[in-house]
């Protein structure tokens, strides 16, 4: 059964741009689906629609098989997870999770008890006092999430939840909410333009660009099989080669896409195909280099453990399997056969 069916969901402004082009995606119940892309792809506008909060669009939007376009939001069972948190300063931590329960009328000591429950699992009983201008952002951040949490909802739509934070909150973060997910088996519908979230947390992930759906499918298919160029150059971190088919002896119709992982680094010429470079600039990451090079193929990237690093010589080789490249039609960017 699918928790959310999109159907030709198409979506302009008045006297503006059309911001989605006929999108279609059926979410499972239970997956956890990441809707990538970069700013101004049409993702945000997408979660806003599954939510409710704008309605003006074409196509159908169905959640438990129900359509829902005429529905306001409290209406369609959901719980949303925004950014900037959207808590109440003045109201302590249990009241902020407690207060979509009010709402609803729950009697006061069922509201308590329920967001102590949920306060637990969410590491924040000893906060439950407290006022958010006390807390940290990873703990503002939790709170909303218990918010959510708080409703019983089978289904939670999240824009951009982690982009304020820094980088070791996030990551910290990440892990919490691909726990949570699994604690509750609720299905998820996450926005980001960061590829590594999109990557670390999904199930599925839905690429995004001009309001266009580029691809929907695993992150290891989407890694491993990307439907096009822009698919294959968004996602992975360091960027995907690109190198004209001729240099590596194909037909110069074809774009070659070569992973910096796929790349090794040599002090002499190897056996094998491999081109000549330079060092322009490298950057440790802990156990990994990147190194960034000068080729006859033009600039690339390649990453090595650091300690296999060559010794430092005016000029390497960088050795290549054009067996292992992904292969693009150079006209229109589609991923062909090897």
């Amino acid at each position: 059964m699918s928790a959310i069916t999109l159907r030709g969901i198409r979506k302009s402004y008045p006297n503006g741009p059309q911001i989605l082009h006929g999108i279609d995606l059926d979410i499972r119940e239970g997956e956890f689906i990441v809707i990538v892309g970069p700013s101004g792809c049409g993702k945000s506008t997408l979660l806003r629609l599954i939510a409710g909060l704008d309605r003006e669009a074409e196509g159908d939007i169905l959640i438990s098989d129900r359509r829902v376009n005429a529905l306001p939001p409290r209406d369609r069972d959901i719980a949303m997870i925004f950014q900037n948190y959207a808590l109440y300063p003045h109201m302590t931590v249990r009241d902020n999770i407690a207060f979509g329960l009010e709402l609803r009328r729950m009697p006061k000591a069922q509201r308590r008890a329920k967001a102590e429950a949920v306060a637990e699992v969410l590491q924040l009983t000893p906060f439950l006092d407290r006022k958010p201008g006390a807390l940290s952002g990873g703990q503002r951040q939790r709170v909303a999430m218990g918010r959510a949490m708080a409703r019983d909802t089978s289904i939670f739509l999240m824009d951009e939840p982690l982009s304020n934070l820094d980088n070791a909150l996030r990551v910290a973060l990440r892990t919490e909410i691909k726990d949570l997910h699994r604690q509750l088996g609720a299905t998820i519908v996450y926005v980001t333009h960061d590829q590594t979230e999109a990557l670390s947390l999904a199930d599925r992930i839905a690429v995004l660009k001009g309001g266009h759906l580029q691809q929907f499918d695993t992150p290891d298919a989407i890694y491993d099989r990307p439907a096009n160029m822009f698919v294959a150059g968004f996602l992975g971190q360091p960027a995907i080669n690109f190198v004209p088919g001729e240099a590596l002896g194909r037909s110069p119709h074809l774009t070659a896409g070569l992973r910096p992982e796929m790349l090794r680094l040599h002090a002499s010429q190897p056996d094998g195909t491999s081109v000549q470079g330079r060092i322009l600039m490298s950057e440790m990451s802990g156990a990994e280099v990147l190194i960034r090079c000068e080729t006859t193929l033009g600039t690339m990237s390649v990453t090595c453990p650091r300690k296999a690093l060559p010794p430092h010589t005016a000029s390497f080789w960088i050795g290549y399997d054009a067996n292992d490249a992904l292969w693009f039609d150079t006209a229109t960017g589609t991923r062909v056969a090897g």
